[in-house]
């Protein structure tokens, strides 16, 4: 089996010692990831850019996207969001989890990790 891992070059990852994404036997782990922004609307959109450019070098898209988890320390914030999400996985919903609890910092208010397989 080969591994590829990609970086995004964000501040967490040599901090914590993981990467942005890890590619192996046809499948894209992409880890948790928190964006930038004033509030939890800027923050979704932004990590699912961040999140997208992974997808891209790994191969795949948000269309190839299995599994995708949301964690929110404030469960309230969440439906803000579901237009942003309902338009980047358009025709190819995932299945979905969304988790209240604390995030690495508290500036951060959404944090989403996905799972994709690539296509073939």
């Amino acid at each position: 089996m080969t591994i590829r891992r990609i970086s995004s070059g964000g501040e967490f990852e040599a901090k914590v010692g993981y990467c942005r994404a890890v590619v192996a036997d046809g499948w894209v782990h992409v880890a948790g990831t928190v964006g930038q922004g004033d509030d939890v609307v800027d923050q979704c959109r932004s990590a699912l850019e961040i999140i997208g450019k992974a997808l891209s070098e790994a191969g795949a898209s948000f269309a190839d996207v299995v599994r995708v988890t949301y964690m929110l320390p404030d469960r309230s914030e969440f439906a803000p969001c579901w237009p942003i999400l309902a338009d980047t996985f358009g025709e190819n919903p995932p299945a979905a989890t969304m988790i209240e609890c604390g995030l690495i910092d508290p500036k951060y208010r959404i944090e989403i990790e996905v799972t994709a397989l690539l296509p073939t």
